[in-house]
């Protein structure tokens, strides 16, 4: 005849609190309540740490979680109506674990990402850490994953492009196989400044065709040979100083008539 050994359920060994329960409810505000409502929780708080064990070596200190479920556990006593007849483990248990669930959402993403992104990313964990059990030595793959879960292979690595990102790099983080210092920073663009000489190039062009050849001809000497004045004067056969007054009197009048456009 084979014999089962009895196993004790996490929360075997929780205190009972339904006379306490009662009488807080009972009890108006004040120090007696009070005190009453700090003896419940201390009582269950051995359970609230235990739920809390669940969530260690997520990127947050077991002490901290400690203390999230400890809130969420407040929060249940505050709640729990005895009188509806349910446990108050029943009530509680789902309390503390919503709240240290939220505590990650809402404080351990560097980013803000979508709820649905990360329901994605624990559904995936859940999978590949159940799936490890069964091929040993190597990570699943994504099918494998969706086969498991019901979910497409989209969403399987929409989830395991989140599972590593509740931090953000810092910009001058070294990149991967660098040995030359070479930052994410190094790697970003920056703005253009040709992008501005082009808007003021398209800006002039239709007034740059009303002045004379010899005009347009200095101008685009001087700011596309980038030749000097002393240069220019010489190709054209007249003075610097002649060639600067040009420069000068071209410049203004396309400037106004640029600002004349415009206004």
């Amino acid at each position: 005849m084979r014999t089962h050994t009895n196993r004790k359920h996490p929360h075997d060994d929780a205190p009972d609190t339904t006379d306490a329960f009662r009488r807080m409810a009972a009890l108006p505000d004040g120090a007696e309540r009070r005190l009453l409502r700090q003896e419940i929780v201390y009582a269950w708080l051995p359970m609230s740490e235990r739920l809390a064990g669940r969530f260690r070596n997520r990127g947050e200190s077991l002490e901290d979680l400690r203390q999230v479920a400890a809130l969420g556990l407040v929060k249940a006593v505050d709640h729990y109506d005895p009188s509806r007849g349910h446990a108050f483990e029943s009530y509680a248990v789902p309390t503390v674990v919503g709240e240290v669930k939220r505590h990650f959402r809402d404080h351990m993403w560097a980013l803000h990402v979508p709820r649905r992104v990360q329901d994605l990313r624990n559904r995936v964990r859940v999978a590949r850490r159940d799936l490890a059990q069964s091929i040993p030595g190597r990570d699943p793959s994504a099918a494998e994953i969706a086969e498991y879960t019901g979910m497409t292979e989209e969403e399987v690595r929409e989830g395991l492009s989140a599972l590593e990102s509740f931090t953000a790099l810092s910009l001058d983080a070294e990149t991967a196989g660098s040995e030359d210092g070479y930052s994410l920073r190094d790697a970003l663009g920056a703005p253009d400044p040709a992008i501005d000489v082009l808007v003021d190039r398209e800006a002039v062009k239709p007034e740059l065709s009303k002045l004379s050849q010899r005009e347009q001809r200095i101008l685009y000497l001087r700011f596309f040979r980038d030749m000097t004045q002393s240069s220019i004067a010489k190709d054209l056969g007249i003075s610097q100083m002649h060639v600067s007054r040009l420069i000068s009197r071209c410049c203004e009048h396309l400037r106004e008539q640029v600002m004349q456009e415009a206004a």
